[in-house]
């Protein structure tokens, strides 16, 4: 099997930040994943070169076109390998293949007379380098840029995109999967429910030179989309490359919402008058807000993938990225969420459950696996490996459907499980009595087994880790050429492997005292004078206070009691993301009337451990007393359909 799997090529007009840093992330992810599933794959990147915001913007630092595109293009090449990213190819939209491979499927698709010329007058969006139309313009301005368009009327190439509607409808209709997830297909469809215009595909050189010269007509270069689009292909060596034969009939384009026109509509249309397949599908994430704020450069909110990694380790941000974003829907960054992350999901879970087992298997074992009991093996062995292989397929799917939060949701509940295991077990006492080696030794190998489960699947999200965890195990040179066909199953380690206690994976984090990302300090800065100048009045909040506080609706999927706890109930939880809440309610809610409610949850608070289990969040409830003196408690719901995880105003 092979996989072809892309970033867009990232405009090279300002500095890489967290959104290209997602994007990049979730690609390197996705061609790490196919890897482990023993398919080779081929992950490009790169930078787009050309055009009018590149000019202004080397104007403005008083360099050449090609100096300032020199230095940008080696920033976004050099923040790859801090963030454990590692393309195959990293493509620049001013390499001379590639202007070779646009010039010469321009002259195609200009013989086949697929190409025009013709005068035009419309709105013209210098932030978005094209022609909006009507439709797209919101109170007369380009939603995106919020600047109104101008009006130019001059004459240009076109590309006959309006000739292809039939076909591409047709096609996104047959292929369910081509634009993922459904709502962007939706969205497209939508749009292409109205006549398509003609795509205006040149810039004369009166007004812009730094492009590439369309072939038949010297006095126009390149717009730039129908420039930067066919890296796909170029950075292949098409058309005779072997790239391209073995690797474009699987192509995988990964996306930001804002250049979904483009890709979904002005790329299949060109594709089909070259006469080249479609791509086989097209991902389209959501934005990053940053403390529920759009990011803005005028605000000082822009996030910077350096220090990022900094601050919390290349492990915890990709982590961080891939479990908090619920792929195709907008999501938020703070300072306290990544720091609850680490500490939480990292530290407490994952890095506890590694250290806590290598230590009692060299405690307790000399530093070598032990063999497990061939028969005997209770329910709570029985429970870890049908957990284990229950997790694998769903990981599997998850990953595959870039669903990486709930695969990694998956992998979370199989460490939660093993912390449970060891407190079941409670490998010190048996440790006290020679009559309970045997048990002894099947527990400290399912914990071992476990780790290198764990290893295994966390591998194209958190590399660096894994290999420590890896190394740790004895594992390293297993664990380089293993996959999901030949290791994703239990039972593969092998009893008398020598391990080490190892690394601590994660240490926890003092929110206080962490240091903010340089970009953020502005912010933190400003609003921290907002809040002093605010007037408190006695017993009231200011509402910089109660922005504080995140409210969400969650929907309860599963409920139970915990043991010696009369008034607790553990409260799984969809808000969007899987998360387990523990709520003092159980002397007036049964575990089984709870399911199907959709609660309001305080999503934003410190997790806790109660009763030996993690709550991340606060059910709210209100409290009364009725006339007879005994309490009422009845939960907050919300009145009618709306999605888990949506923000209370």
């Amino acid at each position: 099997m092979t996989a072809y799997i892309t970033t867009p090529i990232y405009y090279v007009n300002a500095m890489p930040h967290l959104g290209h840093a997602y994007t990049t992330i979730v690609a390197d992810t996705y061609a790490r994943f196919k890897r482990l599933c023993g398919d080779e794959v081929r992950f490009q990147t790169g930078t787009d070169e050309h055009g009018e915001k590149i000019v202004q913007a080397a104007e403005k630092e008083g360099v050449s076109p090609g100096e300032y595109v020199d230095r940008i293009s080696a920033a976004f090449r050099d923040t790859w390998p801090g963030l454990s990213i590692e393309p195959d190819n990293t493509i620049r939209t001013t390499d001379p293949d590639h202007i070779r491979v646009v010039q010469t499927l321009l002259q195609q698709v200009y013989d086949q007379d697929d190409i025009y010329f013709s005068e035009y007058s419309g709105h013209y969006c210098q932030g978005c380098e094209r022609f909006l139309t009507e439709k797209e313009l919101v109170d007369g301005k380009c939603p995106d840029h919020q600047t109104v368009p101008k009006e130019i009327s001059e004459q240009n190439y076109f590309f006959r995109m309006s000739k292809y509607q039939d076909w591409l409808i047709e096609h996104i209709q047959s292929n369910p999967e081509y634009i993922t997830p459904e709502r962007y297909r939706n969205e497209v469809l939508s749009f292409l429910s109205e006549p398509l215009e003609d795509l205006c595909i040149s810039r004369p050189t009166s007004r812009l030179t730094w492009g590439i010269p369309l072939p038949f007509d010297g006095n126009f270069v390149t717009y730039v989309w129908f420039d930067a689009l066919i890296n796909y292909v170029s950075g292949l060596g098409w058309p005779d490359g072997d790239e391209y034969k073995k690797f474009w009939p699987v192509a995988e384009h990964v996306i930001a919402k804002d250049i979904l026109k483009p890709h979904a509509i002005f790329w299949p249309t060109m594709l089909k008058a070259m006469g080249l397949p479609a791509y086989q599908r097209l991902h389209v994430h959501g934005y990053w807000n940053v403390d529920e704020t759009k990011m803005s450069k005028s605000i000082g909110n822009v996030v910077r993938p350096g220090e990022l990694v900094e601050a919390y380790g290349v492990d915890t941000v990709r982590y961080f990225l891939l479990r908090e974003m619920s792929f195709g829907l907008d999501s938020s960054f703070s300072t306290e969420a990544i720091v609850a992350r680490q500490n939480s999901d990292l530290a407490n879970d994952l890095g506890n459950l590694f250290s806590r087992s290598l230590t009692m298997v060299a405690k307790y074992a000399g530093g070598v696996v032990p063999p497990p009991e061939k028969d005997g093996l209770t329910d709570q062995d029985l429970e870890v490996i049908a957990a284990v292989e229950a997790m694998f397929e769903r990981y599997r799917q998850a990953m595959e459907n870039f669903s990486f939060h709930q695969g990694l949701q998956a992998v979370w509940e199989v460490i939660g499980l093993l912390n449970r295991y060891i407190v079941t077990n409670a490998p010190w006492e048996l440790a006290r009595d020679e009559a309970n080696t045997a048990r002894l030794n099947t527990v400290l190998y399912f914990l071992v087994e476990g780790l290198r489960v764990l290893a295994l699947v966390l591998r194209p999200v958190m590399p660096v880790a894994s290999d420590k965890m890896a190394q740790a195990l004895g594992l390293q040179n297993e664990m380089a050429s293993a996959t999901l066909e030949t290791a994703g199953r239990w039972g593969v380690l092998e009893p008398g492997t020598t391990v080490d206690k190892g690394p601590q994976l994660f240490p926890r984090l003092d929110k206080k005292k962490k240091k903010q990302p340089q970009q953020q300090k502005k912010q933190a800065k400003k609003k921290s004078k907002q809040e002093a100048a605010s007037v408190d009045m006695e017993g009231m909040i200011t509402f910089e206070e109660f922005g504080k506080v995140e409210l969400r609706v969650a929907e309860i999927v599963a409920a139970e009691k915990i043991k010696k706890a009369d008034k607790l109930l553990k409260l799984s939880l969809k808000a969007p993301e899987d998360r387990t809440v523990v709520a003092g309610i159980a002397k007036f809610y049964s575990p089984e009337e709870l399911v199907g409610k959709k609660v309001l949850i305080v999503a934003n608070l410190k997790p806790a451990k109660l009763m030996g289990v993690t709550s991340q969040g606060m059910v709210l409830a209100a409290k009364e007393k009725d006339a007879d003196g005994n309490e009422r408690l009845v939960l907050s719901t919300v009145d009618g359909d709306i999605a888990p995880g949506s923000r209370v105003a």
